[in-house]
């Protein structure tokens, strides 16, 4: 392809993500009572352990406003992140050769599978994260939380989950463009650990114990599994 084309495909590939998730994002603002709902639950239910209220404490007029137009741009992102891995995917497609091309369908697939676990971890282990802040404080504290500030938290926990979990995708990626080969990964997997472990302690947005292990336990176990599915593929 020449440098028009490229610039063309990639206007094309933008133009089709930036209008699906204004699509969704509109869903996602009419809907906004359900899925503020959602969202809060973790919230409520590390509050309900410590029998208190949680209802969320707005102290600007604009706060509302704010939290419905964050609550329909995200939205919108996450309802149309199939569509956006497919554009992605398509983007890089023509690079590829014939035979690396019929693994699209599965990376794809598997990019959008491991990145909706990594925000479901992340949506589980949320409720503790709280806990633990709260602990941290210590019981001379009121604590009430503005809507925004919680929900800035709650969804970079999400994202950092789902962009992580990625983690094998890659690495299988890696392996298939014969830059890294299961023998090597396999070989500095003790430093791999180390990096992973760093890693979660670092990217961790609450940065409480649990989620750090609910990020690193299986990000060690993708690795492993990464370099089983590269060997399978070389095969």
């Amino acid at each position: 392809m020449t440098l028009a084309e490229h610039l063309a495909e990639v206007r094309h590939r933008f133009l089709v993500s930036a209008i699906t998730v204004s699509l969704f994002g509109v869903v996602a603002f009419i809907f906004y009572p359900q899925i503020l709902h959602v969202l809060q639950e973790p919230y409520c239910a590390a509050r309900d352990v410590a029998h208190k209220g949680c209802t969320f404490l707005v102290t600007n007029p604009l706060d509302g406003l704010t939290l419905r137009i964050k609550i329909g741009f995200f939205g919108g992102l996450l309802f149309a992140s199939p569509v956006l891995f497919w554009q992605l995917w398509r983007f890089i497609t023509p690079g590829l050769k014939a035979r690396e091309r019929r693994y699209i369908i599965p990376f794809v697939s598997a990019s959008l599978l491991f990145f909706i676990s990594g925000m479901t971890v992340a949506y589980f282990s949320f409720g503790h994260a709280i806990q633990f802040l709260e602990s941290i404080g210590g019981k001379s504290l009121l604590t009430e939380y503005n809507p925004n500030q919680y929900l800035t938290l709650f969804l970079l926990m999400m994202f950092i989950f789902g962009v992580t979990f990625e983690f094998p995708v890659v690495l299988v990626a890696l392996e298939m463009a014969n830059i890294v080969t299961p023998a090597q990964l396999l070989h500095y997997w003790r430093y791999t650990l180390i990096a992973i472990t760093v890693a979660s302690g670092v990217f961790t947005p609450s940065g409480d114990p649990l989620s750090m292990l609910a990020l690193a336990l299986p990000l060690t176990v993708f690795y492993f599994i990464a370099i089983g599915v590269g060997k399978l593929l070389k095969k």
